[in-house]
């Protein structure tokens, strides 16, 4: 039996993993927070795996006092490594990172292309992706034949209790008739699919660096269409909105991420056993109907 420590104690990611697996009896996973220093007390010799999920995502980035930037490198940075520096010194075997598609920097403005393949450099574009990097870059010097570092990197996670700009999208999806129609392409990962994946990372003992997404890119109006029709509802995609989007785009992070394109190579988001297996379509599904 695997013996997992998930950090993030309210974590939708870890709690939709230990969800996911407690019914097994492959598997047994304990949740910490690790806001406090308790942690650094724990013996971490008991556990086979630490799956750290604990972070620093959602704020402003545009209203940060110094000391909120300070946090986020003591946070997502500094924690990281020293949970991964302690969890080797006691014989944890393997060391799982959430990292994040954001140490790739922002999407492409609308109507431009953005395809991350294997050798896509990093190259954040605020503190939050710099943070991630960092972070990777401790934790691969820490990397070797008895301690398996394996760092995710997954695009927009969504499901039922997620938070993030898919929640926004549901919103559009419930309450307007139209919607603009833009030809864009978003790679995003479904939290079963991403589920699936550590478990089979977990159970082969993998390393290395791992793309997690979809196996069908979504495109943002298709995807408010699909949610409205899971609720019994029609919606109207309105054509020749692309350049006022465009436009605001410029100003507006938010925009540009729903409406403008950073798509995976599928190749790289691939694994030699399907963790893929829910499609878009039934992830949808899932998360609008499912109580």
């Amino acid at each position: 039996m695997k013996k997992i420590l998930v950090t993030g104690k309210n974590s939708y990611i870890g709690n939709s993993f230990c969800d996911a697996i407690k019914a097994s009896s492959q598997y047994t996973a304990e949740k910490i927070s690790v806001r406090g220093n308790e942690w650094k007390a724990m013996d971490f010799s008991q556990y086979d795996v630490i799956f750290h999920v604990a972070g620093i995502a959602h704020w402003n980035l545009q209203r940060l006092s110094e000391e909120q930037k300070a946090l986020y490198y003591k946070v997502n940075t500094e924690l990281t490594i020293a949970l991964a520096k302690k969890a080797k010194a006691e014989g944890v075997k393997q060391f799982i990172f959430l990292s994040s598609a954001s140490v790739y920097g922002d999407g492409a403005q609308i109507g431009k292309d953005k395809m991350i393949n294997k050798d896509t450099p990093v190259a954040p574009a605020n503190l939050y992706g710099d943070s991630k990097v960092k972070a990777e870059k401790g934790l691969t010097k820490l990397m070797d034949s008895k301690f398996y570092v394996a760092i995710l990197r997954p695009p927009m996670i969504y499901g039922k209790g997620a938070k993030g700009n898919y929640g926004v999208l549901q919103k559009f999806a419930k309450k307007l008739p139209i919607f603009p129609k833009v030809q864009n392409k978003r790679s995003m990962c479904y939290i079963g699919n991403l589920v699936e994946l550590v478990r089979l990372i977990i159970n082969n003992k993998d390393s290395g660096i791992f793309w997690p997404c979809n196996k069908e890119d979504s495109n943002t109006s298709e995807l408010v269409k699909m949610i409205a029709a899971v609720h019994g509802k029609k919606i109207f995609l309105i054509p020749g909105f692309q350049w006022m989007l465009k436009l605001l785009g410029y100003k507006s992070n938010r925009v540009r991420k729903a409406f403008g394109n950073l798509v995976y190579q599928q190749a790289i988001s691939e694994y030699p056993q399907e963790y893929r297996i829910y499609t878009l379509r039934r992830s949808i599904e899932v998360t609008e109907k499912d109580e």
